[in-house]
């Protein structure tokens, strides 16, 4: 069996994102001075999957955009997991963010 080797990441982006509507519309509950951030799900690492972003590989467009920084401390006692349970985390981390008052994409 393989080992486990799916990571979740959380990439901080610039308050400028705050600009978008639909960004806002995700987020009706954003606390003005919390983080806006981007969560995400690899099978890289977390360094090489947000190197791809900034380069545009398979980039999403706000990262490659507006990413600047991995903010290791929201997701790094995470990893790595199986693929499914990084599905799954994807979408809790992302939801548990939002209930503290970030601005998650």
């Amino acid at each position: 069996m393989a080992r486990p080797h799916h990571h979740v990441y959380v990439v901080e982006l610039h308050p400028d994102v705050l600009l978008e509507p639909r960004f806002r519309k995700c987020n009706p509950g954003y606390i003005d001075g919390k983080p806006c951030v981007y969560v995400g799900m690899t099978g890289l690492t977390p360094e090489q999957r947000f190197a791809n972003h900034k380069a545009g590989v398979k980039a999403a467009k706000i990262v490659k955009r507006c990413g600047e920084r991995l903010v290791p401390r929201l997701y790094a006692h995470l990893n790595p997991m199986p693929y499914a349970k990084a599905v799954w985390m994807e979408e809790q981390l992302a939801e548990s963010l939002r209930k503290r008052g970030y601005q998650v994409f």
